[in-house]
Parts: C-alpha cells; sequence; structure tokens
C-alpha cells in the first residue's frame, strides 16, 4: 500500500511539472525512498504528462532494478546517490526547464560554478529559510554520460554546502529534493521560478546597461 501510494504521488508530481513545461519529451525523473530501503522511481523513456502508478518501479540503493520487466532511467545513479548520502532525503525530481537549462550553459560558460540566489521572497518556500535575506547557492556542474563520476562530483559540491536545497547539470536541468513528494514539489517549483527570475534580472541588466 506504501509503494501505491507514493506511486500516486510521483506520477501526479510529474504530471504538474509537464503541465509547466519543465519535462519535454520524455525528460526528467522523479523518485521516492519507501519504508523498506527500496527507491520508487520513474520507469526510463515515460512521456512525464501522462504518467500513471504502473510507470512507477523500484530499485535498491545501488540503482538495481527490483521490478521485473521494467527499466529505470540511466541517471538512477544521481537519485539513489544523495539517498545515500543524506538519510533526510525523502524524494528527489529531476526538470528540464529552457531557462534553467540556458542559463546554467550561460552561467558555466563564463566560469560561475553556482547561482547564487538572494533577496527573493519565494526563498522561503526552501526548506529550513525564514527570511528573503539570506544566499542560497545552487551549484552548478557539467554534464556527463559517466553517472558515477558524476554523481561523485554533485555530492563533493554538495557536501561543501551546510543546506544544499538542489543543483544543476549545466545544460541539462535541476534536481531537487524534500523529505516528501509534497515537499519534494514545492521546492522544485520555488526554485524553478527562482531561476527564471535570476535570468529575467541577467536580462534586465543587459538590457537597461
Amino acid at each position: 500500500m506504501e509503494f501505491d501510494a507514493i506511486a500516486r504521488s510521483l506520477a501526479e508530481a510529474g504530471r504538474f511539472l509537464a503541465s509547466q513545461g519543465w519535462a519535454p519529451a520524455t525528460s526528467g525523473n522523479y523518485s521516492a525512498r519507501l519504508a523498506d530501503g527500496a527507491i520508487a522511481i520513474t520507469v526510463s523513456g515515460r512521456d512525464k504528462g501522462q504518467l500513471t502508478p504502473d510507470d512507477i518501479m523500484t530499485v535498491d540503493l545501488q540503482g538495481q532494478p527490483l521490478s521485473p520487466g521494467k527499466r529505470s532511467s540511466a541517471e538512477t545513479l544521481l537519485h539513489t546517490s544523495l539517498y545515500q548520502a543524506y538519510p533526510e532525503v525523502g524524494a528527489v525530481l529531476h526538470t528540464h526547464s529552457i531557462n534553467c537549462v540556458s542559463l546554467s550553459r550561460w552561467l558555466l560558460g563564463r566560469g560561475h560554478d553556482s547561482l547564487v540566489l538572494t533577496n527573493y521572497e519565494l526563498l522561503k518556500a526552501l526548506p529550513g529559510i525564514t527570511t528573503h535575506a539570506v544566499e542560497v547557492a545552487v551549484p552548478i556542474v557539467a554534464n556527463s554520460q559517466d553517472m558515477v563520476t558524476l554523481s561523485e562530483v554533485v555530492l563533493a559540491r554538495l557536501k561543501a554546502l551546510t543546506a544544499p536545497v538542489g543543483y544543476i547539470i549545466a545544460g541539462h536541468g535541476l534536481y531537487s529534493w524534500g523529505a516528501t513528494v509534497p515537499q519534494a514539489r514545492m521546492a522544485t517549483e520555488a526554485l524553478e521560478v527562482l531561476v527564471s527570475c535570476a535570468l529575467q534580472d541577467l536580462l534586465l541588466s543587459q538590457k537597461l546597461s
């Protein structure tokens, strides 16, 4: 019964994220931790705008499939490595928005390895933040098809932060999380909007300078 409820929650979150334009084609993947230690995760290649509980499978903490006949994303290790490193993480959502992909490429190409967000009221939607007057650094890492190396790079960057809320793979997309699927969904929505605000600020500053 727990898996059924989690599968429904992930499918609903996926349909919402797709409705915002943050999961074009079949991009993105979503997961949640189960009480027995397994991970519920989206099946590879599914249209996220039409997700159903049948599109959710289980893997172990090493990313090995536990659901016969189903295959998860090649990026599964980016989910499971977070669960292994952070016991408080209960759900991970990965989006591919145009603004996130574009801004991350621009920043990394100019030597910026983080997106720093500050003085946005919406920062208070993120766990543990109670004021706009903070700086939240979202690491940006270069894309790679080597998931083992990429997950190691990501964890090294996250471990350098006191309370990481997400990270961006340049030209690829955002990974964010929460203790539950609803909390991860709220954090993802907030970060996607904040990324869009940061991009608009940059464009306006260049236009008006």
